[in-house]
């Protein structure tokens, strides 16, 4: 479910950040960001914890919300805020004992709107939110207009989840939590069709639900041991529902998946494999940016990985906790935000602005080996080739189950840095100029050992939007062109 985002009649809070709604202005305040105002116009908090216990306040809200947002004016009637909204909106109404004349004209308005802005310049989740909204005010509401909502609802998402889920199961912006957030919305679909049993719904079915089940299965790939997503490009914990309520959602459905926790998996389409032994899991990218004409929601974190030892995540990705094009949020897309490598301060794509990429990797996994306790995996990019360094990066992962052993290869000598980033829980304790020892609390869990000289650094960590949190991190300088780093004697007690 949900988080509570509506505190009381006037008091909000999304994205960590509290503000109060007690005038029209309130909706559309400028010292807001866009993303928060977003958040107020959803309205989540319809479906959140403990909804029916705000029935009144929910009430009051929808009311204030159409008394002073009048059409086409502001953040709200903007055309993906008005499509999470109608689906809340739909599935508050749907438990209603009676629905206020007004409401209904209201969402006929806001669907009428937004069937006049799809949203085709902007694609992937944007439009399949889009279309998901088309269908269920269609599916809800009645007559002859209610119809062609429907109809054209179904034909968008038809095409769009041909499009927008690989052939593996993930969906194509190569984002954990926009998997999720759309692996949702087509389990809500599927919860559509088969509570509503219109026939305009129910051929889609079949389809719908066999590609949510790869969805599924690949999702399980790509979460840690603490049950939360990976942070591979824009990702963040509590923007979506949790991996458990999907997987929970999806079972009261009837949809059955395979959790994919065998030693290796490649999912070969989007570009990630996980690695999985008793002591730790790691998970690495060996995915391209995402689609070509969408990489708005990418990092430049090619060859990046992430490890738990145990239920704690130790090396971890820096997260994301804004949007916006403001120089963090291009900082915590850059590849010294990641556990990879920099070359000559290049990023290996060029991140720009808030959701840009110029010219940017192609990546290539070009061998993934799982023989008798020990698996390899080697990939490589050519995003330096299209920059000054003019090299190839080549990383190989030698994963045992006690030990990673990381050899990372430029095509010519270039001065270079590997960045690893350490949760905020853990600790490192340097215990020679190429060594160091890594721990949660007073447990040793492994130690780094490089051929190269390891720094120490602060940095920070971005769970969630509106957070940082201080952490360390290591550097590696290397002038040679290959650096090997072993992270050693991993030893889970927890």
């Amino acid at each position: 479910m949900n988080k509570q985002s509506i505190l009381s009649d006037t008091d909000v809070i999304f994205l960590n950040q509290k503000g109060t709604i007690t005038n029209p202005e309130d909706w559309n305040c400028p010292t807001k960001p866009k993303l928060w105002l977003y958040n107020l116009h959803y309205f989540d908090d319809l479906c959140a914890n403990n909804a029916l216990e705000r029935q009144s306040i929910h009430h009051q809200f929808i009311q204030k919300w159409i008394d002073n947002n009048p059409p086409c004016l502001g953040n709200g009637w903007e055309p993906y805020p008005i499509s999470l909204r109608l689906v809340n909106w739909v599935k508050w109404c749907s438990v209603q004992r009676d629905i206020s004349p007004i409401i209904v004209k209201s969402m006929f308005e806001q669907a009428h709107v937004l069937t006049q802005q799809l949203e085709y310049h902007i694609l992937g989740n944007h439009l399949f939110a889009n279309a998901k909204a088309l269908t269920f005010v269609g599916a809800y509401l009645q007559g002859e207009y209610s119809e062609k909502l429907l109809s054209l609802g179904i034909k968008l998402l038809n095409e769009e989840i041909k499009e927008q889920f690989l052939a593996d199961g993930a969906h194509f912006e190569l984002s954990p939590m926009y998997h999720e957030i759309l692996l949702w919305d087509l389990l809500e679909l599927i919860d559509l069709v088969q509570t509503s049993q219109l026939s305009a719904l129910k051929s889609n079915l079949r389809a719908w639900i066999e590609v949510a089940e790869k969805a599924l299965s690949w999702l399980t790939s790509m979460i840690h041991s603490d049950g939360e997503v990976s942070f591979f490009n824009d990702a963040a914990i509590g923007i979506a529902m949790h991996p458990k309520e999907i997987f929970d959602y999806a079972q009261s459905l009837g949809l059955t998946f395979t959790y994919l926790k065998k030693p290796l998996v490649t999912n070969s389409c989007s570009g990630y494999s996980r690695v999985t032994y008793e002591q730790y899991s790691l998970i690495f990218d060996h995915a391209n940016v995402g689609p070509n004409y969408l990489p708005g929601h990418a990092h430049a974190d090619t060859l990046s990985f992430e490890v738990s030892i145990g239920s704690q995540r130790v090396f971890v990705n820096s997260g994301t906790s804004l949007y916006g094009t403001s120089p963090e949020r291009i900082r915590q897309r850059q590849t010294a935000a990641h556990n990879t490598v920099v070359v000559q301060g290049f990023d290996s794509s060029q991140v720009w602005s808030g959701f840009r990429v110029a010219k940017r990797a192609y990546a290539q996994l070009e061998s993934a080996i799982n023989e008798s306790n020990k698996i390899v995996l080697v990939a490589s990019h050519d995003g330096y080739m299209k920059q000054s360094p003019k090299v190839v990066h080549t990383r190989e992962l030698l994963c045992l189950p006690n030990r990673i052993l990381i050899n990372d290869r430029l095509s010519k000598v270039r001065p270079a840095c590997f960045h690893l980033h350490l949760h905020p829980s853990i600790n490192v304790i340097s215990i020679a100029k190429h060594e160091a020892k890594i721990c949660l609390g007073e447990v040793t869990l492994c130690r780094v050992k490089s051929s190269e000289a390891l720094v120490i650094r602060d940095s920070t960590w971005h769970p969630e939007f509106g957070k940082s949190i201080k952490n360390k991190k290591i550097e590696i300088d290397f002038t040679s062109g290959n650096l090997k780093v072993e992270i050693m004697h991993i030893q889970s007690k927890l």
